[in-house]
């Protein structure tokens, strides 16, 4: 194939105008000069302030990013539960300001059971200070995204995937339990993903996914008796009853590295299903179980350039939990 790289530079110019237009206190995520870009997760915070529940887990987020001040915060669902949840965003608002971190949202099967519908609400945090919330619209869900990570020369050096992964079946009673990947995300998916590989003189980029339901092949992670997978399974994977091949997607693009997701409080493994890194976060809100995981956040580094990641729990307590590298803590190098 012959290389336009008038066309290539073009591409790569519209996709950088598209993305650093995010309004003001919205700019564009960059790796740092030693190479590297450091996200925050945190899941699960079920916060309600009607009934005065989990209120704490301002202070817990507070504390985790004190202690790693991560470039970027994602909250991977079910986030705030109450009837109307202007409140509680905002104060996530005011906590991000203060430390000057972007962050953003892909919504729960929980985020769509309040007075907001889930496009009021796409349409709120769009508006908050810091949030890079941008639903693309046209496709099945509420919190689709792309955002790119730029490198020392301003190329598009790693990408994260946002995606809504619903609340419940949709075709009830006949199947019944939690909600799917539609196939027009799993098409916008393979459509953006072969668009950046193409800027990119037809190489896969260094992607990570987040959304809330962990896919079917969690629990083939799992189980995964070749390679053993890091940290605690303490209750079934709750995934769709569906499969629509979003996995399969993935594994055909060649870029995303891991995915991760919330849903499961008291899971807060990382496995591997053909190549791919399937991990959860911690939950970021008190359990009451003696054995259940400490609140905290799950802490992701990209390296630039390279298709790896540092990751590791960071707890309630400061405490650093669960650390491993991908791929080396799963595939180690022959000595």
């Amino acid at each position: 194939m012959i290389k336009n790289p008038i066309r290539n530079a073009l591409l790569l110019a519209f996709f950088v105008s598209s993305f650093c237009a995010l309004g003001q206190n919205k700019n564009a995520l960059k790796f740092d000069s030693s190479g590297e870009f450091k996200i925050a997760q945190f899941t699960d915070t079920h916060i309600n302030m009607d009934k005065n529940s989990n209120l704490d887990v301002y202070e817990i987020v507070r504390g985790v990013l004190k202690k790693e001040q991560p470039d970027f915060v994602i909250l991977t669902g079910d986030i705030v539960t109450q009837a109307n949840p202007v409140k509680g965003y905002d104060l996530f608002a005011e906590l991000f300001s203060e430390f000057e971190i972007p962050w953003a949202v892909v919504f729960g099967n929980h985020d769509s059971q309040h007075d907001f519908s889930r496009e009021s609400l796409a349409g709120y945090l769009k508006e908050l200070p810091f949030c890079l919330n941008d639903d693309v619209g046209g496709i099945a869900g509420n919190s689709n995204f792309i955002l790119p990570v730029y490198g020392q020369s301003s190329q598009v050096s790693a990408l994260l995937y946002c995606f809504d992964s619903h609340s419940r079946s949709t075709l009830q009673p006949v199947v019944d339990g939690y909600g799917w990947f539609d196939y027009s995300q799993i098409m916008w998916y393979r459509d953006k993903s072969a668009e950046y590989s193409r800027v990119n003189n037809g190489k896969p980029v260094p992607a990570l996914a987040f959304f809330h339901i962990p896919l079917p092949e969690y629990t083939a992670a799992w189980n995964n008796k070749s390679v053993a997978p890091v940290g605690v399974k303490n209750e079934d994977e709750c995934s769709p009853d569906i499969n629509t091949g979003m996995f399969a997607a993935m594994l055909e693009c060649g870029d995303v590295m891991g995915t991760f997701v919330g849903h499961d409080h008291i899971n807060d493994y990382i496995g591997v299903h053909y190549n791919i890194a399937l991990a959860y976060g911690r939950v970021s809100k008190v359990m009451k179980g003696a054995d259940d995981p400490l609140a905290g956040g799950r802490i992701i580094v990209l390296k630039e350039g390279r298709r790896e990641f540092d990751t590791w729990i960071r707890n309630m307590k400061g405490t650093t939990e669960l650390q491993c590298n991908w791929p080396e803590t799963f595939f180690p190098k022959e000595q």
